[in-house]
Parts: C-alpha cells; sequence; structure tokens
C-alpha cells in the first residue's frame, strides 16, 4: 500500500515538475484517467483501512481495468458524437466519494474504540 501511495506522489511531483501540455482534443482522456486512477487509490485505501484483504495484483488490475474503461468509454462517445466522458466521471467520482465515506467511517469507528479501551483500563 505505502508503495502505490509512494508511486502516486513520486508521479504527481514529476507531472508538477515536467510542463507538458495537452492537447485540447485530449483533455477528456486525462480527466477520465485522472479519475480512474483516484478510484482504484481511494479504493486501495479503503481496503487497508477497513482491515479487506489489500493485494497489490487486485489494485493495479482495477488500475488497469479502470484506465481502459475510462479511455473506452470516452473514445465510442467520441465516435458516437456524445459526452459519455461524463457518464465515466459521475460513476468514478461516485466511487471515489463512497470509499471516502467507508474510510472515514473505519478510522472514526477505529479511534473511538482506541479510546474506549483507554477509559476501561
Amino acid at each position: 500500500m505505502i508503495w502505490a501511495l509512494l508511486g502516486i506522489l513520486i508521479g504527481v511531483l514529476a507531472g508538477l515538475a515536467i510542463n507538458i501540455p495537452i492537447p485540447i482534443e485530449l483533455t477528456r482522456y486525462t480527466a477520465v484517467i485522472s479519475i480512474g486512477i483516484l478510484d482504484a487509490l481511494f479504493g486501495a485505501i479503503r481496503a487497508e483501512v477497513t482491515k479487506d484483504h489489500y493485494n497489490a495484483v487486485i489494485f493495479l488490475t482495477g488500475l488497469f481495468f479502470n484506465v481502459i474503461l475510462a479511455i473506452g468509454i470516452t473514445y465510442l462517445g467520441d465516435k458516437l458524437g456524445l459526452d459519455l466522458y461524463l457518464a465515466a466521471t459521475v460513476v468514478f467520482t461516485f466511487r471515489i466519494f463512497s470509499n471516502v465515506g467507508i474510510t472515514r467511517r473505519a478510522i472514526l469507528q477505529n479511534l473511538l474504540q482506541k479510546r474506549k479501551q483507554k477509559k476501561a483500563f
């Protein structure tokens, strides 16, 4: 888990340091890819915090699947003349908020449980 976060942090810092202009035609693709990556990242964080079984292979396959699915939906929308990238953006954003909510609840429950155990002693 820590390696995934470290890799993403290094990637973000490298992206900020290297100024590569993105053509306007590719901005939809960049947006859905970024949201798909964030969805996979917050899913991994949720799995780690809620004590679900975090598995790097599951994380990587989910990451690549999200990216390929987002690109595919956006490409199909471009070919049909529809803004299907909005559908991918909405779904990924919903999943991100869901994962963040579950993570927040799990962290608060752990903190409250630890506080309760300290009072018991």
